[in-house]
């Protein structure tokens, strides 16, 4: 990848940041300067943050605003991608005869999936949760709202992949532990990531009523009764 490249994503990620109305760039981990603050705002930090907030320099300001306008970019960017790339999957499941695990393993969002339901994302799953992954992504206009089905925060974790192959590729300049501070604003109290831990397909003893309502045939189920799911989807 060449420096021309670079600048060419970099500058298409910045604009991009603008188009991302739906979460601050203090929610992705910016601290605002104590300058630009109310009096209400200063005394939610204690003495010593404001004095730290307040004694970076201008150029280190002008970083970080710049590595979390990066961020907003790319959730935007990977929010696109990661849609064109379900449509690819689904056309590529329309090939098959049969769904197996080593075909998802090949696709390019399902196959970052938990793997252990892998012979259950066919055409029809696909369709579900392209329509999921849209609504959820559309949270980044509107105003985010935290996924109200397991497969909405799946959603989630394939975004994150998306946009982790894109800084990878790139060698992007972004914040410090940005997926974490992603996840903690976008994922709060998420049940989906016990679907990836080691242990995730046993389920004996006092675990086995929660691995229940983790299986596949829960996860485009609403949340509580006041989570909002796609109709397609939870049909």
């Amino acid at each position: 990848m060449n420096a021309d490249d670079d600048d060419d994503i970099t500058d298409e990620l910045l604009a991009d940041s603008e188009k991302l109305t739906g979460l601050s760039l203090e929610l992705l981990g910016l601290d605002p300067h104590p300058d630009d603050m109310t009096a209400e705002q200063r005394l939610q930090f204690d003495p010593d943050d404001l004095a730290e907030m307040a004694a970076a320099s201008p150029g280190e300001r002008e970083r970080s605003v710049r590595q979390t306008r990066l961020l907003a970019g790319l959730l935007w960017n990977s929010s696109s991608i990661l849609i064109d790339q379900l449509f690819r999957d689904l056309g590529r499941l329309h090939e098959l005869d049969t769904v197996t695990p080593e075909a998802i393993a090949g696709t390019s969002v399902l196959s970052s999936l938990p793997p252990q339901f892998a012979a259950s994302y066919d055409a029809k799953f696909t369709q579900r949760f392209i329509v999921v992954a849209s609504d959820v992504t559309a949270s980044f206009a509107r105003g985010w709202t935290a996924p109200g089905c397991l497969a909405g925060e799946l959603a989630v974790h394939c975004l994150l992949d998306q946009a982790r192959i894109t800084e990878d590729i790139y060698e992007l300049d972004l914040p410090e532990e940005w997926r974490a501070i992603v996840e903690e604003v976008l994922l709060e109290d998420a049940d989906s990531e016990t679907l990836y831990a080691d242990n995730a397909g046993a389920a004996d003893g006092a675990r086995e009523q929660d691995a229940g309502k983790l299986d596949i045939r829960h996860w485009f189920e609403p949340f509580t009764p006041g989570d909002a799911v796609p109709p397609y989807a939870c049909s």
